[in-house]
């Protein structure tokens, strides 16, 4: 497995109010969250990428107003075409 080291200052850290692991945690779901939206991870890979459970993952990005399901509109005409 490969692994990505982010470097930060203080003063995010400062500005967060959270400790180290808190921040680290809530950044690695906000990579999560827009590889999502772009479509570069399905909802259960976002999910496992920042180590959520699917639903706690479904739910934080109803919680942030982001669409779970997030299809484009290609993939929507063909959810809705009568088989």
């Amino acid at each position: 497995m490969h692994c990505l080291s982010i470097p930060y200052a203080d003063d995010l850290l400062v500005r967060s109010g959270k400790a180290p692991r808190e921040l680290e945690e809530e950044l690695r779901f906000l990579l999560a969250l827009k590889l999502f939206e772009l479509h570069r991870l399905s909802l259960g890979k976002a999910a496992e990428f920042c180590g959520m459970a699917k639903l706690k993952f479904m739910f934080e990005l109803g919680r942030l107003g982001v669409p779970v399901v997030n299809l484009q509109d290609d993939q929507i005409t063909d959810e809705l075409q009568d088989d």
